[in-house]
């Protein structure tokens, strides 16, 4: 009776530490999973607010150059009609 007993305490021993590594493993995978979305997330919202910038940017060279534009337009316009009326 006493051997069986041990035997059997034995086993159960062995059973509690294989369940315990197995949910060390699965815990560890987890993290792992966890981390990984984190990263990956952190790097889509990092890109997507560089092309949001990098597209402001671009409005803002284009206004200018608009901008510049038009002023040298009136410029010679002008320059043309003051000098046609003398």
């Amino acid at each position: 009776m006493s051997l069986s007993r041990s035997c059997l305490e034995s086993r159960g021993r062995r059973d509690v530490m294989f369940v315990s590594k197995v949910v060390g493993v699965v815990s560890l995978v987890v993290v792992v999973v966890v981390v990984v979305v984190v990263v990956v997330v952190v790097v889509v919202v990092v890109l997507v607010v560089a092309v949001v910038v990098v597209a402001v940017v671009v409005v803002v060279v284009v206004v200018v150059v608009v901008v510049l534009v038009v002023v040298v337009v009136v410029v010679v316009v002008v320059v043309v009609v003051l000098s046609s009326v003398r």
